[in-house]
């Protein structure tokens, strides 16, 4: 699953809590923020926890600086470890 967010993400703490909300699930990824002002978040796992897991970030504190969430589904890569902040 790869989600753009757009809106105030940058800049407001959205990557360190969506890297803490994600201990809490069972799934791969990073989250980091792009050039053109939106958040790249990339994450690997069961399709049902990964629902689970944009659910839990959709309602976390931060949900009112997303103005648009645009999600790409595809094929696990099996290629992270751990979920992880990038640049």
């Amino acid at each position: 699953m790869k989600i753009f967010y757009s809106g105030r993400v940058q800049g407001i703490g959205f990557r360190y809590t969506a890297r803490t909300i994600a201990t809490g699930f069972e799934i791969t990824g990073y989250v980091r923020n792009l050039t053109d002002g939106r958040v790249e978040l990339a994450a690997e796992g069961e399709s049902e926890e990964l629902e689970d897991f944009r659910a839990a970030l959709r309602s976390a504190i931060l949900a009112g600086f997303i103005r648009d969430e645009s999600v790409e589904w595809g094929d696990a890569q099996n290629e992270y470890r751990g979920f992880e902040i990038t640049q």
